[in-house]
């Protein structure tokens, strides 16, 4: 797998390919079980991987006497290297930029003020609540890392659910925030290890607020270049004229590139490598030949796929992870409570900022768009999207382990309870509230309704205004200077409308010409832009 360390002995010369052999087994049964499952759609492809992975950890946990549960151990800092980066950039990828970047500033909202909001509420109320319940040993730096690990959500069950096509805004929100979410998360985990924490006041939490700004826009500008490099090398060395292996290779190395040189630079990879996808899906996949373009659109989705169901596995064997719960310390009923004060946490930092948040995302579109109420979000859209963030996943196992570990082993007693509160977290979300998905959307959103919301959604505009360049040397000075007026006004009335629309003409007239793909009045519609 090259993702996971093998630490298991078991009486083999060849101890670290048997491991790694039964967990490639147990993640194609995975595939199997996921595929006879698919009409159901009631357990998704992190449910089913989480139940074989605790049905396996049983199986080894049997038949080692009650030592282990484990074929493989977790190592957080090869999950950044190697899992994460085909996770994000397939998401950047797959995105449809239209909805995503028309959507640009709700997701933003929910993706950025969001966390910021929710990781405050969770990590004052485990700061007050957990060591009422008994848990102590955990310094302020680890309250303030809780915060940022449980703001992270996972929102691969509710977006299995929806459909594009019939919800474009709703599921282009729940998209879009959740990859914002994920790279905000870890962007402010990062921000977190860095301040002194002897000394918190309003100079520190600017500090932090710095930091994460001058990460974000950073890490954005690093994937955005990667991108256009890619997609200029596409265009000018035409490399499916020989081979298209070469052109797939160049685009997964280029991205991978762009993910390695961030960290290294100590900037975020996970905004950096999802960029990188958009970009790379919005000109350079309009490079190269038909082949490829079909080819790179199935590669990344598999190895995004693959990648998340292994963790998903992991996660489902380590909920029986024997040492940690031994470790611990606290009663039965004190862990329930811990977990109980946790999810409750989650939950009420979850409601704290999408309900005020669409409110002002409301306010702004209904200024923006008077005649339409196609971006406007409906307090039932609202419920769902709440409900859509209160799975946790992936990178919050990650997180928790590379603040909690190391190397996947801790053996302090509050360090390894925090990691069975990650764990069971993860599971109850997943499981439970993945399971009350489905009924809850078909509830609330009946498929005459979804069908209808899909109409009228994001700007119109006229072929003869797309095409019109945003200055002309033919024309007169007086006439460049009229159309800046007007562009002006309706700047100031229209701001998100007005940007969408200057940006397709200058993407038109000066990028597109330079780093591929058509123009959009002769765009394909299966091209995804």
């Amino acid at each position: 797998m090259g993702v996971l360390d093998t630490v298991k002995n078991i009486g083999s010369d060849h101890a670290p390919v048997v491991p790694l052999t039964l967990f490639v087994a147990v993640l194609c049964l995975c595939l199997v079980i996921g595929h006879l499952l698919e009409e159901n759609r009631w357990v998704n492809e992190s449910i089913t991987a989480i139940i074989i992975g605790g049905v396996t950890g049983t199986i080894i946990l049997v038949c080692s006497k009650g030592k282990d549960s484990h074929i493989l151990t977790f190592n957080e800092e090869v999950f950044f290297i190697y899992l994460l980066p085909p996770i994000i950039f397939n998401a950047g990828f797959q995105v449809k930029k239209k909805q995503f970047f028309h959507n640009f500033l709700t997701i933003m909202l929910f993706g950025v003020i969001g966390v910021f909001i929710s990781a405050l509420i969770i990590t004052s109320g485990s700061q007050w609540l957990f060591p009422r319940m008994g848990f102590h040993g955990l310094s302020a730096r680890d309250y303030i890392a809780i915060g940022a690990i449980f703001s992270s959500t996972d929102t691969v069950c509710t977006l299995q659910v929806l459909h594009q096509e019939e919800t474009p805004l709703l599921y282009s929100l729940v998209f879009g925030e959740g990859v914002v979410n994920d790279a905000t998360s870890v962007v402010l985990f990062n921000a977190v290890q860095k301040i002194d924490i002897t000394r918190l006041n309003s100079k520190t939490a600017l500090h932090v607020f710095g930091d994460f700004c001058y990460l974000f826009s950073t890490s954005t500008v690093l994937g955005v270049t990667a991108g256009l490099l890619t997609a200029y090398i596409l265009k000018t060395l035409y490399f499916g004229r020989h081979s298209s292996v070469r052109e797939l290779a160049i685009m997964v190395l280029m991205a991978y590139l762009s993910y390695m040189l961030a960290e290294l630079l100590e900037l975020s990879g996970i905004l950096t490598v999802f960029f990188c996808g958009v970009i790379m899906s919005h000109y350079a996949w309009h490079n190269v030949t038909d082949s490829s373009k079909i080819t790179t659109r199935h590669v990344f989705s598999m190895m995004s796929f693959v990648a998340e169901t292994a963790i998903f596995l992991y996660v489902g064997m380590d909920a029986l992870d024997i040492e940690k719960w031994k470790i611990t310390k606290l009663s039965l009923w004190k862990l329930v409570g811990t977990y109980s004060i946790t999810v409750f946490l989650i939950l009420l930092g979850r409601a704290a900022f999408v309900f005020p948040l669409s409110a002002i995302s409301n306010y702004f579109n209904k200024r923006e768009d008077r005649s339409s109420s196609s971006s406007i979000i409906t307090f039932k859209q609202q419920i769902i999207i709440w409900w859509a963030g209160l799975m946790r996943g992936a990178v919050s196992i990650a997180l928790a382990f590379k603040q909690f570990t190391y190397s996947g082993v801790t053996r302090d007693p509050t360090h390894a309870t925090m990691i069975t509160i990650t764990t069971v977290v993860v599971l109850f979300t997943t499981v439970v509230f993945g399971f009350l998905t489905k009924p809850l959307i078909r509830c609330l959103l009946p498929l005459n309704q979804a069908t209808n919301s899909a109409s009228n959604s994001g700007p119109k505009f006229t072929e003869e205004d797309i095409t019109l360049p945003l200055l002309s040397m033919e024309e007169s000075a007086a006439t460049n200077v009229l159309r800046a007026k007007d562009s002006l006004s309706m700047l100031m009335e229209r701001p998100v409308y007005t940007i969408h629309f200057f940006w397709r003409k200058f993407d038109d007239y000066y990028m597109r010409p330079i780093f591929g793909g058509p123009r959009r009045s002769n765009q394909p519609s299966g091209s995804g832009c």
